[in-house]
Order: structure tokens, then sequence, then C-alpha cells
């Protein structure tokens, strides 16, 4: 198993400099490239929303002030045109005014979008933006960037949509674009340089890129054999260029539904039965199989075993898709009794 590990790292990476010392910094927040993870630095849980399937502002404004005052580590959301399952109808507010008022709304946790998609954005432009944000939550700000993948919203928007590749020179190009216009634009950002986020598991483009470029690598909906098979070919990525591969957080996204019994449980999943439209042909028991198949589902305790299994492999960071906007109870739950399990 070893030996296919590392075959498939050196299709991915083809320059072999003398293995690097690993350096074990703490840092209280993700460091920039060239400053390295403390991989004994306590798990962090965070909050995800799908900010198209239903956000509004009040529902923004209220996961703000919550998220941050429970405890949780960080708030990121999508960046999407309209709905992914399918409901035209739902609530999408616009991402960049949405992150311009959590700088405003929340003083100490990270944040930000998971991910902007290049697609959408004049890099020149996104990195104004992301400056701004920036200074304006004195250093919170996680930019997470993309090659943008969904066909039908771009078709619908009119905004153009290419192949893989296109949209892969793209990114690169992009980061390129919005670095140099830090450097050229004022003010700049409160971060020097300004910590990317990066998600993605081709070994030919994503991982070499996320090597070079990348702050935070989040992966999501993945097996332990996988995540530790993707994290071998980024490991050897970053060697080949001579970067210390512990310079990049690992975080992993997923889907949770988290229950103080088994009715709880099954409470929580018929709700999102509601919101995902692929789980409503399944009665209960079988829609929290399938969530467990990609994601988290449990009582408390049962939650912690799942996590502290992925933080064994070198996941600090677990951002947790909260699809169910006004369920404050989960959130509570999940400060109350996960949280310090995993800390």
């Amino acid at each position: 198993m070893r030996r296919k590990r590392r075959l498939s790292s050196r299709r991915a990476c083809t320059t072999w400099p003398s293995t690097q010392s690993r350096r074990r910094l703490k840092a209280a927040k993700p460091p920039a490239p060239g400053a390295a993870y403390d991989q004994s630095i306590v798990t962090k849980l965070g909050i995800m929303i799908e900010g198209q399937e239903g956000l509004n502002w009040e529902r923004w404004k209220r996961l703000c002030h919550d998220v941050e005052a429970l405890g949780f580590e960080s708030l990121r959301r999508s960046e999407h045109l309209i709905s992914l399952m399918g409901d035209d109808q739902r609530d999408c507010i616009d991402c960049w005014t949405s992150l311009a008022l959590a700088a405003e709304w929340t003083k100490k946790i990270t944040f930000g979008p998971m991910v902007s998609p290049m697609t959408f954005h004049h890099p020149a432009v996104l990195a104004r933006q992301a400056a701004a944000v920036d200074v304006l939550s004195n250093g919170r700000l996680i930019l997470g960037v993309g090659a943008g993948w969904n066909q039908r919203e771009h078709e619908m928007f009119g905004v153009p949509f290419y192949t893989v590749k296109e949209r892969m020179d793209l990114l690169e190009q992009g980061i390129a674009r919005m670095r140099d216009t830090w450097k050229i634009s004022n003010p700049k950002p409160a971060q020097n340089p300004m910590p990317l986020l990066m998600g993605g598991r081709g070994e030919k483009r994503a991982l070499p890129m996320i090597a070079r470029e990348a702050t935070e690598w989040n992966l999501s909906h993945i097996d332990a054999a996988e995540y530790q098979q993707k994290r071998g070919v980024l490991e050897e990525c970053c060697r080949a260029i001579g970067r210390d591969p512990t310079t990049i957080r690992h975080s992993v996204m997923s889907t949770y539904i988290i229950g103080r019994d088994r009715s709880d449980l099954r409470e929580r999943t018929a709700k999102m039965r509601e919101v995902i439209p692929s789980l409503r042909a399944l009665d209960i028991d079988e829609a929290m199989a399938a969530i467990r198949k990609r994601g988290l589902v449990g009582t408390p305790e049962e939650m912690v075993e799942q996590i502290r299994g992925y933080s064994a492999l070198g996941a600090d960071l677990f951002m947790l898709q909260h699809f169910l906007l006004d369920d404050r109870d989960a959130l509570q739950l999940l400060a109350s009794d996960v949280i310090p399990a995993v800390a």
C-alpha cells in the first residue's frame, strides 16, 4: 500500500530535494506560508454555511453572533449564485457583502469564503475586496479561492464556463494577479501575505498548486484511506519545491447531524430531509445512513470519536456544514459537549 502511494506521488511531483527538517512552532491562528503548524495543536471546530440554500441577512447576523459566542474557531460560507439543490426560490445572499458584515459583527473568529470561484471575479478586484474585508476584521479573513465547477449557475447568469483546464489556468493566473495587486494597491491586507484556502485532490494540477500557494488545504466527503493517500501526495509536492509540509493547515468539511439521543437524531434527520432533496425518498433511518457515509452522525460522544479518528490522521480543523440554519440547539450541543472533548 505504501509503495503505491509513493509511486502516485512521484507522478505528481518530479523534482526531489533532500528531506527538509520539520519545524514545530505554535500559532494562535492559521499562519501564512512559511510558518509551521504544530501537529499537536488541539482540534478545532468551525461552522460552514451553504449560503445559497436559504441564507438571508437575519439568519447570517444571528449565525455570526452564535458561532462566535459559542466558541467555534471559524465561520465559512460558500459562494454560489443560486441553490444547488434545484430550488430557485431559496434566498442566496451575496457572499462578499456578507463577509464585510461578518467583519463588523464578529471580533475574534476567523471567517471567509469556501470558496470564491475565479470565474465569478476579476482577480485584481477580488484581491481589493479581500484586502478591505481583512482590514475591517483586523486580519481574520481566510481567503478561499477555487476554479468554479457548477455549470448551471454560470449559464443561468451568463457567466462564461470553461473547460477544466481553462478554469484551472484562470485560478493559477488569478492567484498570481492577486498577489501582485496586494503589492501595488492600498490599503494593504492586515495579513501579509494573505492566507489562502484551497480545496481539491487532483494530483496533476490541484495538489501541486496547493503546495505552492495555500495556507490551508480543505477536503470533504472522503474516507480515511483516500485522505492519507492524498496527504502523502501533497507532502511530496511540498518537498519537491522545498516547502515544509507542516506549514499547510489541514481542514475537513463535513455534513453533520448531532442529537442527544436516538430520538433527537431522528428528529433532526427528518428536518434535514426537508432541506436536502436527495434524502426525501428515504425513510429516516436510510437518510441517517446516507449522511453517515459522507459525514458525521451521532450523539456528542459518537461525534467526538469520529472527529478524533480524523485528527489522528492530521486534520486539525473540522468545518461542519450547518444545513439547518435556524437550529441553534445543534450549535449549542456542539459547543457544550463536543468542543471541550476534542480540545
